[in-house]
C-alpha cells in the first residue's frame, strides 16, 4: 500500500481500490470558514485495513463522511460543507459523480458503521425491519427474503436467537449488541469498502475486544477494504495494516502499523503513544498527556499545526515550525538524526 503523496504509484501499478488525493473540507460558520480536512492523501487496497488516528477534531470522521458522499452539495447531510480534491473508488471519481450514482454505491459498494448506534438506529422500527430496508434498497426481492437476510446477518454478528430478536427495537439491546446490529446493517449488502467510525466508543474493554475481532473477522470473510477511525492507538495495534496519523485536518505521519509502534517519526505520534496505557509499562509512572489544547481551525497554522504544543521546536533552526508547512511526511521539521535521538523509545534504549 502507498499512503503518502510522496510514494506515488508506478505506471505499471494497478490503480488502488480507494484513492484520496488532496482532500479538503471547509465548513462555513458565523465566525468564518473552518477547514476540517486540509490536503489529505492516502490509498487503500482490497483486503487491507487502514487506521485513521487522531484526537477529537482532527478530521477523521469528516474524512469518512466525505468518502461516503455525505458532504456533497446535493446531500441532505452536507449542510454548509464545501469539499474539494479527489476521491476515487475502484477507479471511479466520487466527488464529481451524479447524486444517483452515489446513492447506488452507498450502502452496497461502500458502507459505514456509525459512532453512536442509538442515534443511528431509528427508535420506532425493529432492528430487523431496518436491516431489511437497507437490503431492499439495493435488491429486488420480497419482504420475506429481506427479513430472512436480516436474521441471517444478525446471527453472523453474534446476536443470539436472531429470528426472534429481529423483531426487537433498539432500546431493547445493550450497547454492545446495538453495535453488532449496526455491523449487520453495514454488511447486509456485502460491501467492498467498510468504514467503522469509533466503533468501540462507550463500550467496556471486553466488549471492545469482541467488536474489533468481529469487524476483523467479517472484513476477512467478505474480502472488504476497511477503514477504522479511532483516537486510541491501542485500538489499532493488531487490528489494522497501516496507520494515518491526523492532526488539525492534516496528515502528520503514515506507516505500516508495526513500524509506527517500533519507530514513530512525529512528536505528535510520540505524544499519543505516551498517553496510551501499556501492560508492560511501569505501573507507578503516570501517563504523559500532550500539553496544550487542540488548535483553533478558524485560524489555520501557516507552519506545523502541532508547533504550539510541541516541546521540540527549539531543536529546529529559526521559525520554520511556526511559518513553514513541512513539505514531506512525516510532517516535521526535525532532522532525521534528531528524530532518531529524541524518539522516546530511543532515549529509553539508551538509558
Amino acid at each position: 500500500m502507498s499512503l503518502s503523496p510522496e510514494l506515488s504509484l508506478r505506471k505499471d501499478d494497478p490503480e488502488p481500490f480507494l484513492q484520496v488525493t488532496d482532500l479538503a473540507v471547509d465548513f462555513a460558520t458565523a465566525d468564518g470558514s473552518v477547514r476540517a480536512v486540509d490536503g489529505l492523501n492516502f490509498t487503500l487496497e482490497r483486503g487491507r485495513t487502514l487506521g485513521l488516528v487522531g484526537e477529537s477534531g482532527s478530521g477523521k470522521s469528516v474524512t469518512s463522511l466525505a468518502v461516503m458522499g455525505l458532504l456533497r452539495p446535493d446531500s441532505t447531510t452536507a449542510g454548509n460543507a464545501r469539499t474539494s480534491g479527489e476521491i476515487r473508488l475502484n477507479g471511479e471519481e466520487l466527488l464529481s459523480a451524479p447524486a444517483r450514482r452515489i446513492r447506488e454505491l452507498r450502502g452496497r459498494t461502500m458502507s459505514m458503521i456509525f459512532q453512536d448506534p442509538l442515534s443511528a438506529l431509528h427508535p420506532y422500527y425493529s432492528v430487523g425491519a431496518q436491516i431489511a430496508e437497507a437490503y431492499r434498497v439495493h435488491h429486488k426481492g420480497s419482504r420475506k427474503a429481506a427479513k430472512e437476510r436480516a436474521a441471517e446477518l444478525l446471527g453472523r454478528v453474534g446476536i443470539p436467537r436472531p429470528r426472534e430478536r429481529a423483531d426487537d427495537f433498539p432500546h431493547q439491546f445493550s450497547g454492545g449488541m446495538r453495535q453488532r446490529v449496526m455491523i449487520a446493517m453495514a454488511l447486509v449488502n456485502d460491501p467492498e469498502l467498510l468504514i467503522a467510525d469509533e466503533p468501540t466508543t462507550a463500550l467496556d474493554v471486553t466488549v471492545q475486544a469482541q467488536i474489533l475481532e468481529l469487524i476483523a473477522d467479517v472484513q476477512q470473510e467478505f474480502g472488504s477494504a476497511a477503514i477504522l477511525i479511532t483516537h486510541d492507538l491501542g485500538v489499532v495495534a493488531g487490528t489494522v495494516d497501516d496507520v494515518v496519523i491526523m492532526y488539525a485536518g492534516r496528515t502528520m505521519e503514515t506507516a505500516p502499523v508495526d513500524r509506527l509502534f517500533a519507530a514513530p517519526q512525529h512528536p505528535y505520534t510520540w505524544g499519543l503513544l505516551g498517553s496510551t496505557p501499556r501492560l508492560d509499562g511501569d505501573r507507578r509512572k503516570r501517563l504523559a498527556p500532550i500539553p496544550g489544547s487542540p488548535p483553533n481551525l478558524l485560524e489555520p497554522a501557516a507552519g506545523c499545526p502541532f508547533a504550539p504544543r510541541c516541546v521540540f521546536t527549539d531543536r529546529v533552526e529559526g521559525d520554520a515550525c511556526a511559518t513553514d508547512r513541512p513539505a514531506a511526511l512525516p510532517a516535521c521539521h526535525l532532522a532525521p538524526d534528531d528524530r532518531d535521538a529524541l524518539r522516546p523509545s530511543s532515549r529509553k534504549a539508551a538509558s
